[in-house]
């Protein structure tokens, strides 16, 4: 860029949308400042996250991190996308599809997030940094951005000539310009937790698992119950990733967080339920993750803006989505490929062409991306259809079981992108 200030942009939020943007902004031409309440970087812990990353995904964060080959040492190929049925009371199971060509590969959030965060700048982090409020120049050419620096309850001000928005589905900087905004909770809540089998890779529990689940290491497994499904696949360095949709009431959440805390006698209680209904392999896998917990499953209707004046949505924050189609890191990842190309398009001088421009090329996408993962959930936790219908695995038609598929995705093949900026990059 040719101006001799460069344009400065202060991201809230240092989770994967974040460290994105901040990749993508820099790239720009930007100078960058994240704010994250967090005290430190994470560094993984027994609750952590898997998730399955897409090719385009994964060409951006290779240009990001300049090393892929740490990216594929820290992942996983997610060759295979199975739906199975399970018969709880007969405990049979069978087939309902199985994509070969699934070309998606696993990480660990806490691992990915590594390397896109190890790939930055250090000094442009500021953890400890509670995000408080924000205003926008009466000129429209500035924001002011106050934080709370949590170790000293001192309250800081930052000067931007953008504000990203990367906090999140709870998004307080949404809230400002969308109070009426209600997340839309999903009918059912998410039992997860991750295994760490590095040293029991030879006990009974994996011997059995890997018996009932030959294909983990590169399949995408669903079992679908009766008005339930699980997800299991496994992550990098001997580590299984399970979660288990359950439909219930909406459950009374504390707190500005979706994860809720559980009890002994919760878990105790979730164990029960899962002898009554899973593969007694993967029972024991259930029974044998310390600390799992519970994610309680919220979306929201697409929004209609992403941007107001010289505040930008991104990731979580711009799109709450369910995740049923392994979208909410691959649409984050995006998101700020988009940002950063149109900011450097368009120039400091022309920032709102560069917003309506990313507005005009992400709202479309994710706004289909995230009504196809409601309706996936849908199908899979044998909710009530718009159309009155509903679906059952037991009767379920072939044609209908092709709606289980990962890859009827909109956009999942051949994602919008903006042209004329000297980034370029290829659909998968």
């Amino acid at each position: 860029m040719n101006e001799k200030k460069r344009p400065k942009a202060v991201i809230v939020g240092g989770s994967i949308a974040g460290v994105s943007c901040a990749h993508a902004l820099i790239l720009a031409g930007w100078d960058v400042v994240v704010l994250e309440k967090s005290s430190a970087p994470p560094t993984g812990s027994p609750t952590g996250a898997g998730l399955g990353l897409d090719p385009l995904a994964r060409t951006l964060i290779e240009t990001w991190i300049k090393r892929p080959r740490f990216l594929h040492n820290t992942t996983l190929p997610l060759t295979i996308d199975q739906n199975q049925a399970m018969d709880c009371e007969k405990r049979v199971s069978w087939t309902l599809t199985r994509d070969e060509e699934f070309n998606f590969r696993a990480a660990y959030w806490a691992d990915l997030h590594g390397l896109l965060y190890n790939a930055l700048p250090p000094d442009i982090f500021l953890w400890g940094h509670l995000f408080c409020s924000f205003s926008v120049s009466s000129d429209r050419k500035s924001v002011r951005v106050k934080a709370k620096v949590l170790h000293t309850e001192e309250t800081v001000e930052l000067v931007g000539d953008l504000l990203v928005a990367a906090d999140g589905c709870l998004s307080s900087i949404r809230r400002s310009f969308l109070p009426d905004l209600k997340l839309r909770y999903a009918g059912y809540c998410a039992w997860r937790g991750v295994l760490d089998f590095s040293e029991s890779d030879n006990s009974e529990t994996i011997t059995s698992i890997r018996k009932a689940y030959p294909d983990l290491g590169r399949c995408l497994y669903f079992d679908l119950g009766t008005a339930t499904h699980t997800v299991l696949y496994e992550l990098p360095r001997k580590k299984l990733n399970w979660i288990w949709y359950i439909n219930q009431p909406v459950p009374g959440r504390k707190g500005n967080s979706v994860t809720m805390k559980v009890s002994d006698d919760m878990i105790r209680k979730m164990h029960q339920e899962a002898e009554k209904i899973w593969d007694p392999a993967l029972v024991r896998v259930v029974k044998e993750t310390e600390e799992p917990f519970i994610n309680v499953i919220y979306d929201s209707d697409p929004l209609e803006q992403l941007f107001w004046d010289n505040v930008v949505l991104v990731g979580d924050a711009a799109h709450p989505t369910t995740p049923h189609g392994l979208r909410s890191t691959n649409m984050s990842l995006l998101d700020a490929a988009v940002l950063g190309a149109c900011l450097d398009k368009w120039g400091r001088e022309k920032l709102e062409s560069a917003l309506e421009e990313y507005q005009s090329t992400r709202l479309p996408v994710v706004a289909k991306q995230v009504l196809h993962s409601r309706q996936m959930g849908r199908i899979k936790q044998g909710l009530v259809f718009d159309n009155g219908k509903l679906f059952d695995p037991k009767t379920a038609t072939s044609e209908d079981c092709e709606e289980l598929q990962q890859k009827n995705m909109p956009c999942f093949a051949d994602v919008p992108l903006l042209v004329g900026s000297r980034y370029t990059w290829s659909t998968p």
